[in-house]
């Protein structure tokens, strides 16, 4: 059955609608009537094991869009009408209705904010900031290393947003001794839709409020965070959008932008991201794919850091560079991955010399070679085979402590 150009899908209680691992991906669906129950195999964590959705609720957004594999198992629980959305259909779906497709943003700058938040704190031991008043502690990390313009800019943030702030007075003397004015300026690559800022502009900085999300039309921006030190999270290039999460969810920048050499973008505030959505369904249509994408990733690298075992982690992470790359999966099929043993250590978090050792176990398999200081894998379908195997020994693994921790509850 079909309406207008969406195709209306009908299951009976207990019936799979979505298989989690299977390949084809080309279609999303919104729920009309019903209720259905996502799981995964591996939830991560700060995910609930399953959730059970309604009217309204849609699925199978982040596989259809990203074109990655179905990240989640669907089951519908009673008898359900769903609209299947076709990727390619996707545009006239905002069309017709632009507020799905706000919902679909929201939730997907929520959860990325919730990822990226689990990352930060499993690999860096710390859940970061995102008040405005950490704006005088990027001041200070920025005026000790002597990037005079960034700590400028967040010691003057610093003041619009803390004015009665702790470190008010002391925002002050910094501006002061830098012979700099204790709000910023008004710059003319600040203003208006279309800006180009010249090399190593901080467009915002974290913990700053902010309400415009930026499109590149040309140049690169780095994405940064300080922690201990400055962590580069990303270089973005043209076509990539970014500072969408503080626009959508009203919270305060978690990393800083800062222009990479001379960037054009394209900057959208609150007032006119709506009206711009409708009017250019491509738009909506990018930054959903771009947050699809990046709820992938970071997925799986939640995924990879919750894996006990460290050759474990190894083997995930060369399934993860394969699987960004949308290299599909066939027996005996090589690849090259074009980096060495050090890249991939690196790569995993794990420190030189264990990392070594696990080198050595991961070349006793058959199918993985060192030529010419690169990883190469002779049969991609057999690692895969090995992710799959530990991934269900890892299930089996949170069943057992599940079952033990409600036997001791009755026992106790």
């Amino acid at each position: 059955m079909t309406t207008g150009q969406f195709k209306i899908e009908s299951y009976t209680a207990d019936s799979f609608i979505m298989i989690e691992g299977k390949k084809s991906s080309n279609c999303f669906y919104i729920i009309r009537s019903g209720k259905v129950k996502t799981s995964k195999e591996n939830p991560v964590i700060y995910e609930e094991p399953y959730n059970i959705l309604g009217p309204g609720d849609f699925f199978g957004v982040v596989s259809c869009m990203s074109g990655h594999s179905r990240e989640e198992t669907a089951v519908a629980i009673e008898s359900t009408s769903l609209i299947c959305v076709e990727k390619e259909l996707f545009g006239l779906l905002i069309q017709k209705n632009p507020a799905v497709a706000m919902k679909i943003i929201r939730f997907f700058s929520r959860k990325l904010r919730q990822f990226d938040h689990a990352i930060i704190s499993l690999t860096l031991n710390t859940a970061g900031e995102e008040n405005p008043a950490h704006l005088f502690n990027v001041g200070e990390f920025y005026l000790k290393n002597k990037s005079i313009n960034h700590a400028i800019y967040a010691f003057q943030k610093y003041l619009q947003f803390c004015p009665n702030g702790l470190y008010k007075e002391k925002a002050f003397e910094r501006l002061k001794s830098l012979n700099s004015p204790f709000t910023a300026p008004e710059m003319p690559y600040r203003k208006g839709m279309n800006r180009k800022y010249p090399d190593n502009i901080m467009l915002f900085s974290e913990a700053e409020p902010g309400d415009e999300l930026f499109i590149i039309q040309g140049g690169r921006v780095k994405i940064t965070k300080i922690m201990e030190d400055e962590v580069l999270l990303a270089v973005l290039k043209t076509g990539d959008i970014f500072g969408e999460m503080a626009l959508l969810d009203n919270k305060p920048r978690s990393a800083s932008a800062i222009s990479y050499g001379e960037v054009t973008v394209l900057a959208v505030n609150k007032s006119n991201f709506e009206g711009i959505v409708q009017a250019q369904p491509q738009l909506a249509t990018r930054l959903i794919q771009l947050l699809s994408e990046r709820i992938w990733t970071a997925y799986r690298q939640l995924e990879n850091l919750m894996i006990r075992s460290k050759l474990g982690r190894i083997y995930d992470t060369l399934l993860i560079q394969i699987e960004k790359q949308k290299i599909s999966i066939e027996p005996k099929k090589p690849h090259n991955f074009e980096f060495g043993s050090k890249e991939l250590i690196n790569m995993v978090g794990i420190p030189a010399q264990e990392g070594e050792k696990l080198i050595v176990q991961l070349l006793e398999d058959r199918n993985i070679e060192l030529i010419e200081g690169k990883i190469i894998c002779t049969d991609i379908a057999e690692l895969e085979k090995t992710v799959i195997f530990n991934r269900k020994q890892r299930a089996m693994e949170r069943q057992r402590e599940v079952n033990k921790g409600t036997t001791s509850k009755v026992i106790r």
